[in-house]
């Protein structure tokens, strides 16, 4: 019965509508939408772990944490396949796993900005180049004459593309090894047009609050697929300096 509901909310969704005038106009349809029923959650410190059922098979998908319960039945529309995944946290490796960008329990919209879905929705990427921090944090790190800022590589991108740079900053967030890399955000404390967080990938691992120097080349516009794309990455890069005192922020 559940699944019989489900096609019908699709077929509901996708069908024609009559407005007070009379006339009949199409409503959006949702593309490339998927759909499965929750049967096991496992909680890690940064993802949510779920096996789920769909297509009459069992596959595990990996979300940004967040609160999922077995029995329920969630949307989503991109997801990237990862083989022999192994996740520290459980201390578990998965054949194979998909990393879902978002998950929503209404169909999701891809008309709305930024395919964002109605109420009840739920969205996450794990590599989002947006985190949750401040700009205005009490991050403010005095640099000497001709270091780079952060400011300084949003703000005149096309000047180091392509380039091998050094950067310092202080580490805001930390996924690791996704895709077979760290992937770590810091900031300086400068801020170019709203740009204030740079994304850096590499082998070399610290942890949040980490005052770090690395060195890498900065690629602009970067597309990994699934969703994942950057303005401005350094990727390849190697840990310079890493400062054992703690920024309070």
């Amino acid at each position: 019965m559940k699944y019989i509901l489900i096609i019908g909310l699709v077929i509901i969704f996708s069908s024609c509508v009559r407005n007070k005038s009379g006339q009949v106009t199409q409503t959006a349809t949702p593309v490339n939408q998927n759909v499965f029923e929750v049967s096991e959650v496992l909680q890690a410190n940064s993802y949510t772990y779920l096996k789920v059922k769909e297509n009459g098979g069992d596959r595990w998908m990996a979300v940004t944490k967040q609160e999922v319960s077995p029995g329920e039945v969630y949307y989503y529309d991109e997801a990237l396949q990862m083989t022999n995944f192994a996740s520290k946290d459980l201390d578990r490796t998965f054949d194979v796993i998909y990393f879902v960008n978002q998950i929503s329990k209404n169909p999701i919209n891809k008309n709305l900005p930024g395919g964002m879905q109605g109420m009840g929705g739920m969205t996450g990427n794990p590599h989002s180049g947006k985190v949750e921090s401040d700009p205005k944090s009490n991050i403010q790190l005095e640099k000497a004459n001709g270091e780079i800022t952060i400011a300084e590589v949003f703000g005149n991108r096309q000047d180091y593309s392509g380039k091998e740079i050094e950067i310092r900053g202080v580490v805001v967030k930390v996924n690791k090894q996704i895709m077979g890399k760290n992937w770590i955000h810091i900031q300086d404390g400068t801020n170019s047009e709203g740009k204030f967080d740079l994304t850096i990938t590499s082998q070399d691992l610290a942890e949040v609050n980490d005052e770090v120097t690395f060195k890498g080349k900065i690629t602009l516009e970067k597309d990994f697929g699934s969703g994942y794309f950057y303005e401005v990455i350094m990727e390849e890069a190697t840990l310079v300096n890493k400062s054992t005192a703690k920024i309070s922020m």
